[in-house]
């Protein structure tokens, strides 16, 4: 079952907010450290150690809650249903199906469900971003030979 996700409350925004630029900065320092400690209600300190790509994936996950988003996370190997595959694309779920029955993303079944590979979604994402980005280039190098007024 996935948990459910829910918007930011005003609160947690300005929390998320402090904490993003703090450790921000404390990211921007190069330190290797990556021992930090947390206060308990009765201020005892507890050590934690944190991989620099935990340290890296908060500090990423705090700046969506402080722009007031929601934040869900998906392991890269994981299989996603088609609903899952459709919002991280931000498509309707029957367009998706569309894209995996011409061919265009590869999927597999598991029963009478199709499940799609979050590393084959992204890999995906990417081309898609890439050519639309292309398209936007070509449109924009066009409109300045044709002097559009686009300076």
């Amino acid at each position: 079952m996935t948990p459910q996700v829910t918007l930011p409350r005003t609160q947690d925004i300005e929390a998320a907010t402090t904490a993003q630029r703090e450790l921000a900065a404390y990211l921007a320092t190069g330190f290797e450290t990556k021992l930090v400690q947390l206060v308990d209600s009765q201020g005892r300190l507890h050590p934690i150690q944190l991989p620099m790509a935990a340290l890296q994936l908060l500090s990423e996950i705090l700046s969506e809650l402080a722009d007031g988003n929601a934040v869900k996370i998906v392991p890269v190997h994981a299989e996603l249903t088609t609903q899952e595959a459709a919002d991280l694309l931000n498509v309707s779920r029957p367009y998706l199906v569309k894209l995996l029955e011409t061919g265009k993303l590869a999927f597999h079944k598991t029963g009478k469900h199709r499940r799609i590979r979050f590393d084959d979604l992204m890999t995906y994402k990417q081309a898609r971003d890439e050519a639309s980005q292309s398209a936007l280039d070509n449109l924009a190098a066009e409109a300045q030979e044709l002097r559009m007024g686009y300076e």
